[in-house]
Order: C-alpha cells, then structure tokens, then sequence
C-alpha cells in the first residue's frame, strides 16, 4: 500500500527554512511487514499480455532489480526478449540469466518506462518473485522506518523521468 505525503521545506530543512527556500516535494509512503524476515514491496510489472502485482524482496546490495523468469511468463515476456546474457554469483555458484527492458516498472508509488530488469531464478521457498534493486533504488531517496514498517521515498529531482 502507498500513501502520498507532502512535506515543505520547513519540515525538511528545520524551522529556520524561509518560506521562499521550501521546496515542495512528493513524499510516497510504502507500507511493509515489520515482522517478516524480509522487507517485502509490492511492485507492478506491465507486458505483451497485460499487467501484474509481484513481490519484491527490497535489497540494497543486489546491484540490478531481478524478476523470476516464471512471473514474467505470465505477462507475455521471455527469453527472447533479453537483450544480454548474464550470470550471477550466489552461495550455491554462478546462476544464468539476462539483463531485458520491461514497458513499465512501478514500485514504491513511481512508475518507470523502459526499465532494465536482470531475470534469473530464486529460491521458491522466499515467498517472493524478485528483488528490488539499486538499479531503481538509486532514483529516489528513501528511508526505512522498520519498526512502523513504512519507507518514504522521494523522487530525486536530477534523476527524474
């Protein structure tokens, strides 16, 4: 779930902000379980056949965002879609996979077109269908808040699309 909040910049930047330094800025608020072993996002992934809700673990030390190959079947895409060969370094060895473009990637209340996505598979037995990213993390400022079980995330203004 996602709420939108706006902050100015008295609320950002202390009360000696003048009111013509505030900067208004959209504030998305993600909500997770703060009780579950992972922090699990909802994220939408548009296709060839549609549109559909996955999970995603949120990962700052994955270095691509990764779907499994399974869900973007469901959506029309494949293999043939990839544009580059890939494999990964896990605990169990080196895992195939590729790098693709997807037609539109939402996570954290923003949108995205065109946005690269690494597909190789995960373990079934994580509950969840990829991993989001710094590959669309590194667009936003956010911040966790684990014991509400909420990240606020705010577009950064250089790297807006």
């Amino acid at each position: 779930m996602v709420d939108a909040l706006q902050l100015d910049g008295t609320l950002l930047y202390g009360s000696r902000a003048r009111a013509d330094d505030a900067t208004a800025l959209s504030v998305k608020v993600t909500r997770f379980d703060p009780d579950d072993t992972l922090i699990v996002v909802t994220a939408r992934i548009w296709g060839p056949r549609g549109d559909k809700q996955l999970s995603l673990a949120f990962d700052t030390a994955a270095t691509q965002t990764h779907v499994v190959p399974e869900f973007l079947d469901l959506i029309g895409y494949g293999p043939q879609h990839g544009d580059r060969i890939t494999s990964i370094t896990s605990a169990v060895g080196d895992e195939p996979g590729y790098m693709m473009p997807v037609t539109r990637f939402a996570a954290l209340g923003f949108t995205l077109t065109n946005f690269r996505i690494h597909v190789h598979d995960l373990p079934d037995t994580l509950g969840i269908q990829g991993l989001l990213g710094p590959s669309f993390l590194r667009q936003f400022d956010y911040e966790i808040r684990s014991g509400e079980g909420r990240i606020l995330a705010t577009r950064i203004a250089s790297r807006a699309i």
